[in-house]
């Protein structure tokens, strides 16, 4: 296992940890596969029940790595998410698409489905590819210092790859969140049934473990199959047809950042992304 995730049995709950604490534990390459490698671990360990993941640190994830020591976009990935070719190899959008459609919208899907109940323990920052993150999960227990955000919108660009805005936060919300690029508090999350639970964030683990606890009491096949309805529900209600739709608008919005900059963010770093926010 990679030292970019750890991985710890507590009982029947299998506690997945992004560990890159310096950096807001920004998911780079590296990161996601390790954490594919990790949820695989516990899907195929029939002593895990549940599976909590967490961010190392004060923060949950702060997004996609768009600008650390350890970013490797150029790197060759294994595609366990979806069957396309290697990007690395390829040029301009279609360099873009193949590596965004396995690492991003890819991986996220595939960790949709797992068939074991996900919880997410959030504190601090969760902001764009930490939302996605955080939303393949079935449930959320938030931290009160918890916040939320996508602001990618300042790069031109409508939204994260696995756009599940309107119907994690309702449409009306979807559009000031995404409109704006504001910052909205655990509170707020809760109040619009984004988040399960609000907790001190002395309490986080406490709590998120004691709920996944007594959700590992549940039959197992009872718990895959009832995870697998709530999902259909929600496909049904448009999520997956809506998602690839907006995919195709993400990377038309890459291709003319890239087109009228010469640079797919549109100029934007991490540290600009930053400050814009305030």
């Amino acid at each position: 296992m990679s030292e970019v995730v750890r991985y710890e049995r507590r009982g029947p709950v299998a506690l997945v940890t992004m560990n890159r604490p310096r950096y807001r534990n920004a998911q780079n390459s590296a990161m996601t596969y390790a954490l594919d490698d990790a949820f695989t671990r516990a899907v195929d360990d029939d002593e895990v029940a549940v599976i909590v993941l967490a961010g190392a640190g004060d923060h949950f994830s702060a997004g996609h790595d768009i600008g650390t020591p350890g970013r490797d976009a150029d790197t060759s990935f294994p595609r366990r998410a979806v069957t396309w070719w290697d990007h690395t190899s390829r040029t301009g959008a279609d360099r873009r698409y193949a590596r965004e459609s396995e690492v991003y919208l890819g991986m996220c899907r595939r960790w949709r489905d797992i068939p074991k109940p996900a919880v997410a323990m959030v504190q601090g920052a969760c902001v764009a590819g930490g939302l996605m993150l955080a939303w393949v999960c079935d449930l959320i227990v938030a931290a009160e210092d918890a916040f939320f955000a996508d602001p990618v919108l300042r790069m031109g660009i409508p939204g994260v790859e696995y756009f599940a805005h309107p119907w994690m936060l309702g449409p009306r919300f979807a559009r000031e969140v995404l409109f704006t690029g504001d910052r909205f508090g655990a509170r707020r999350a809760y109040e619009i049934g984004m988040v399960n639970r609000i907790v001190p964030r002395a309490a986080l683990e406490t709590e998120t473990l004691a709920l996944a606890a007594r959700i590992a009491e549940m039959p197992p096949f009872g718990l895959a199959l009832a995870k697998r309805a709530v999902n259909q529900c929600e496909d049904q209600m448009g999520l997956r047809a809506g998602m690839d739709g907006v995919f195709g608008l993400h990377h038309v919005a890459h291709s003319h950042n890239a087109e009228v900059s010469a640079d797919p963010l549109a100029g934007l770093d991490a540290k600009a992304m930053k400050r814009a926010a305030g």
